[in-house]
C-alpha cells in the first residue's frame, strides 16, 4: 500500500498508519506512511480480512464470496495491480508467483 500511495498521492500529507489491533503499542516493524484515503482503504482491507469467514483465508481473487464494496473493490485491485508490478519491475522476483498464481 506504501509503494501505491508513494507514487500515486506524491503531494499529500502521509502519517504512519496504526493498525486497528495496535492501539498505541510499537513494534520492531516500520509503519508503512500513508494519505488519509490510503490509510482508510487499509482500514476497510484489514476489516474485510478479519471478518472473513473462510478458514483458511484465500485471496480474494480466488474467493467465491465477494466481502468488498463494488468501488472498494475496484480500487483494492488498482492498488495490487500498481503495486505487484511495481515490486516485480524493482527485482522482487518471488512476486512473479504471486503475480501469476
Amino acid at each position: 500500500m506504501e509503494v501505491y500511495c508513494k507514487h500515486k498521492h506524491p503531494d499529500l500529507d502521509r502519517e504512519p498508519w496504526l493498525s486497528p489491533d495496535s492501539q498505541g503499542t510499537s513494534n520492531l516493524n516500520p509503519k508503512p506512511l500513508l494519505c488519509n484515503e490510503c490509510s482508510a482503504l487499509l482500514d476497510y482491507s484489514v476489516d474485510r480480512r478479519r471478518l472473513c469467514p473462510l478458514d483458511p483465508k484465500p485471496t480474494c481473487k480466488n474467493c467465491k464470496i465477494h466481502c468488498y464494496a463494488p468501488e472498494n473493490r475496484a480500487k483494492i485491485r488498482e492498488v495490487m495491480r500498481f503495486s505487484g508490478m511495481h515490486m516485480i519491475k524493482r527485482g522482487r522476483v518471488d512476486m512473479i508467483f504471486h503475480y501469476l498464481f
